[in-house]
């Protein structure tokens, strides 16, 4: 995020109190996708509070990243059908195809990783989802495909359809 970028963020909050974090924190990671170092220490700046304290709340919440996420966006569902049918060996295969930890993004800015507690699809489970797109009854086997699948055409707004599993 430019520093205008945030700038017309925190304009959109004269006068603010610490009432209206979250929302600040919302608005700015959707202007830049994450909460940068930078952004962090501007809005404690913006509301007098310190950085700790931003982070504090930040980090409580896990719909705040401190990374940006990859041009493909994993959701590895842990949700209690997934669970039952296997999704802890699913996410183990993700992140072995992918050698990041939930809550990372692969070097070349690809893919990242994210856990989630339930996706809302347990009729199909085990499910991952990519970019928002589902993919049903997934396998050990059928994880290297799917990022493969996802390689292979490079970023998700290229016009082309993804193969569902």
């Amino acid at each position: 995020m430019a520093k205008n970028d945030l700038d017309a963020v925190l304009e959109r909050y004269p006068n603010a109190s610490r009432d209206a974090l979250i929302p600040i924190l919302q608005d700015v990671q959707q202007e830049l996708g994450y909460l940068s170092r930078d952004s962090v220490v501007r809005i404690g700046e913006h509301l007098n509070l310190p950085a700790s304290k931003i982070y504090g709340v930040a980090t409580f919440y896990n719909q705040f990243r401190f990374q940006p996420q990859g041009r493909n966006h994993i959701q590895v569902c842990r949700g209690t059908a997934c669970h039952v049918k296997g999704s802890a060996a699913i996410l183990d295969a993700v992140k072995r195809e992918l050698r990041i930890e939930p809550g990372q993004t692969t070097r070349d800015g690809q893919f990242s990783l994210e856990v989630v507690a339930c996706i809302g699809a347990c009729g199909l489970a085990p499910v991952i989802c990519v970019n928002g797109e589902f993919h049903a009854g997934v396998t050990t086997k059928t994880v290297g495909k799917i990022i493969d699948s996802y390689r292979r055409k490079g970023s998700p707004n290229d016009g082309s359809d993804h193969e569902t599993t």
